[in-house]
């Protein structure tokens, strides 16, 4: 059978064998469109959930901070210029004038984003109205985030300080991919520090799943902590549910760990958990890698970016769950030796300095990272010149990972054989010519699984 596969910025076809499944990658959620997105926002707003009104919160002369996700979130939706606008309003509504509302992107140890670049996300008239008044955090500013102590079972909890200070804290989330983000994940991630993060972000807890997702145990965890501290009616959660990149299905208005229940229940109903959504096993699993990862906002791809963290990683979640024991994994994609200095500087170090002497994601966590984590002029270029932390690139490798169950990678179409061979990973061709390396390791009559990604592209600038 003939079958299209999206490779980088394009497609290829593949003839695949007869027998092959073909599987939906069941990233986006199949729900209905809100079919005016104003309204969906104002409804929500209107009903708190387990929360008073703003009303009766805050009034004359109150500090109010609105946080929002950072660009890497994959919402083409315009739902951060109107939810924020509509915060806005309300809060004038109770007079809280614009002079004492400040903006704050969440990017936690992603890079900062300039006004131009949240101007894209923001809309240029909210940023020129707010634009002394937007700020990044700074996962590295020791005066500007706090210490709130150690939760019961010892985890570390640091947070932007503006978090404390505020009279009223509201957080504008705009998608939740399975149960990967949303929650206590914005604030307890995006506000927080390389020290509070680490706890919680290694290649075993972190977890897209919707039940027993131990990576937001930890997180609801430190964020009942974090109201503790600061109060239960201080912080607002603003959650929504999209229908896909480009459109909304519904939103939430509320306590944090209300509302991110409301929106897993959703989510609950349309995504069957991958393990179930197969009643075998196969030899090989095989799909197309898009040019695409949140990591690569406003820049481009890298080969770390493409072939681990988007094609192991965001992609590769039918690996343990549909294939076998030792099965061999297909990707296909041109994948370039190309490096963003600016954006990503740490990520060519550890291409150059760590992977030609380990591959094991947890030897990467224990080892390299920490020594990363106190490399000041990397840090410094995280604070003042717009690079991801430098940990990040670690935490980009904890994909590998799925080679403890898989047995072998073999990439399609790699501009260099040097490229994947860096990663321990085999080459061809062509789908056909992968397919017959993997009969070598698994007969004549390997079974096949296609797995349908979707075509997918990064944000770029205006």
């Amino acid at each position: 059978m003939k079958k299209q596969l999206v490779f980088g910025d394009s497609w290829i076809e593949a003839e695949l064998p007869d027998n092959t499944d073909s599987v939906s990658a069941g990233l986006n959620a199949a729900l209905p469109e809100s079919d005016n997105l104003d309204q969906t926002v104002t409804q929500a707003l209107a009903d708190p959930i387990d929360m008073p009104k703003i009303k009766d919160l805050v009034g004359p002369g109150a500090h109010v901070v609105i946080a929002f996700d950072d660009p890497t979130v994959p919402c083409w939706a315009p739902v951060w210029n109107t939810a924020i606008s509509q915060v806005v309003d309300l809060l004038a509504d109770v007079g809280v004038t614009e002079d004492n509302i400040e903006l704050l992107c969440a990017n936690a140890l992603h890079r900062k984003f300039d006004l131009e670049e949240l101007s894209v996300i923001l809309g240029k008239e909210l940023v020129d109205r707010f634009a002394r008044r937007i700020s990044c955090h700074d996962a590295e500013d020791k005066q500007g985030c706090v210490d709130l102590g150690m939760t019961k079972t010892g985890y570390q909890v640091e947070l932007n300080r503006k978090v404390i200070d505020s009279d009223l804290f509201i957080y504008i989330n705009v998608s939740t991919m399975r149960a990967f983000s949303g929650g206590w994940k914005s604030i307890c991630v995006g506000l927080s520090t390389y020290r509070s993060i680490t706890q919680h972000h290694d290649p075993y807890t972190m977890s897209m799943s919707l039940s027993g997702n131990k990576m937001h145990a930890i997180l609801e965890e430190m964020g009942s902590f974090v109201e503790e501290k600061v109060g239960r009616n201080k912080i607002f959660k603003f959650e929504t549910v999209l229908a896909s990149p480009i459109s909304v299905s519904k939103c939430y208005w509320g306590r944090v760990s209300s509302v991110r229940k409301l929106v897993t229940d959703e989510l609950a109903k349309v995504h069957i958990p991958r393990r179930a959504m197969l009643d075998s096993k196969f030899d090989v699993v095989l799909y197309g890698v898009p040019n695409w990862s949140p990591y690569a906002t406003f820049s481009f791809m890298n080969p770390i970016l493409t072939l681990v963290s988007t094609g192991l990683g965001y992609l590769g979640g039918m690996i343990e769950a549909a294939g076998k024991p030792g099965c061999t994994v297909i990707m296909a994609n041109p994948v370039k030796d190309m490096w963003d200095e600016k954006h990503h500087p740490s990520y060519k170090y550890v291409w150059d300095n760590v992977l030609p002497f380990t591959r094991d994601p947890f030897e990467i966590k224990a080892k390299y990272e920490p020594q990363l984590a106190t490399d000041e002029t990397l840090i410094n270029k995280y604070r003042f010149e717009y690079a991801f932390h430098p940990t990040h690139a670690c935490m980009a490798l904890y994909p590998l990972k799925r080679l403890r169950h898989a047995g072998q990678v073999i990439v399609v179409g790699a501009e260099s054989p040097s490229i994947p061979e860096r990663l321990g990973f085999l080459t061809a061709g062509s789908i056909e010519s992968a397919l017959d390396i993997a009969k070598s390791f698994h007969g004549k009559d390997l079974s096949v699984l296609h797995v349908e990604q979707p075509f997918a592209f990064n944000r770029t600038k205006p």
